[in-house]
């Protein structure tokens, strides 16, 4: 037999660990399974010679003699898949599972106890609702367990039985010859299509399935200052599960709608109060708008286009905590567009008084004058 590099094959150093090894071999074994490359004689060789190599790389004495002499013969003769039979172990899931003790398999038994799925709906709330938080009440469309046979799928009366064919285990085996040996493959039983019972006299109601579909009113309490993206878990209120198993969830999606004159960004508000350039620079007493209604505000002479003030606490309550946000008020100060006589003699005078002059030959309005003063 011709020396071969073990090592080369399951792509591992020479000082590679037996975790290592392990690891590789599980995965090059699953990619050149003959159950995952029927009818393909490069990918049955190279899967002769990944067995081939692990037999000997696994084994301290073996692995010991190849490292010292580089070679397969030892008299004993282990190529191909030699001492190793995976007569009756099923099929490349099977292997996996029995020989590195389980947890590779992706199969489920359809007669265990299965979690129900979860599911989700989308919640639209208001400015206020998500402020303030409410209670609301939806229709979610879901299977339920069916009362006329309490979820057992058979008519009131009778019962199911267990499955010939699979002995209630909702699997069978099928046997098949390769040239590397005989290999056992674990399917869903075709008879009760994996449940393990066979409902003679199925319930009229569900027509066997145990569930129906119902529209179920459910009550959510929004807790105060939620905002758009939030998730709402409901534990339980999903999908019915099979066989005892647990109910999903329900995931609540909240969708805030936008208001015409607050801007939340976190738990803050914002807002944009418009007052005249007379009373920003004689300062003045504002009414401004906060989710809990009109507060008294002192605006100081002098004020400058686009001053922001806060206003402690008149933001968004915190989620399931203490405290809230606060509302920032940014300050427009509205330029006249046109002027009477009256006023215009008034700026005049003002002016006059600031040591400015109007000069006749000005290009510019004296509203443009002022509206520049504001920029």
């Amino acid at each position: 037999m011709a020396n071969k590099d073990y090592y080369d094959i399951l792509g591992v150093s020479k000082g590679a660990s037996d975790d290592e090894v392990k690891k590789a071999y599980r995965k090059l074994a699953m990619k050149y399974h003959p159950d995952r490359n029927p009818d393909n004689k490069e990918a049955e060789d190279k899967f002769k010679d990944i067995n081939e190599a692990y037999q000997v790389l696994s084994d301290p004495q073996k692995k010991s003699q190849y490292d010292q002499f580089g070679t397969t013969d030892f008299n004993g003769g282990f190529g191909g898949t030699g001492g190793f039979d995976f007569s009756g172990m099923g099929g490349f899931e099977d292997i996996f599972d029995s020989f590195f003790g389980g947890g590779f398999s992706s199969r489920k038994r359809k007669n265990g106890p299965e979690r129900g799925a979860d599911l989700e709906y989308t919640l639209n709330l208001t400015f206020e609702e998500a402020v303030f938080g409410v209670e609301k009440e939806i229709s979610v469309s879901k299977n339920e367990k069916c009362d006329t046979c309490n979820g057992t799928g058979a008519k009131p009366g009778t019962n199911s039985k267990t499955c010939e064919q699979c002995g209630g285990t909702g699997q069978v085996r099928y046997q098949r010859n390769t040239p590397l040996g005989s290999f056992v493959s674990t399917g869903t039983c075709d008879k009760c299509n994996g449940t393990g019972k066979i409902i003679t006299d199925p319930c009229s109601h569900c027509h066997g399935k145990g569930t129906v579909r119902k529209n179920k009113k459910i009550k959510i309490k929004v807790p105060a200052g939620v905002d758009t993206g939030n998730v709402l878990p409901l534990r339980g209120q999903g999908e019915p599960g099979k066989n005892g198993g647990p109910s999903g969830d329900l995931y609540i999606n909240i969708r805030v709608s936008p208001h015409k004159l607050f801007n939340r960004k976190g738990f803050d508000i914002y807002i944009e109060h418009h007052i005249s350039f007379a009373k920003a620079t004689l300062g003045t007493e504002l009414k401004v708008a906060t989710v809990d209604g009109d507060v008294k505000y002192k605006v100081p002479a002098g004020t400058q286009p686009g001053t922001i003030f806060r206003l402690k606490g008149k933001g968004v309550p915190r989620v399931n905590s203490h405290g809230r946000g606060d509302e920032y008020v940014k300050i427009i100060v509205d330029v006249p567009k046109t002027l009477n006589q009256k006023q215009n003699e008034a700026l005049l005078a003002f002016m006059e008084a600031s040591g400015e002059k109007m000069e006749d030959s000005q290009k510019k309005s004296f509203v443009d004058k002022i509206k520049d003063s504001f920029k």
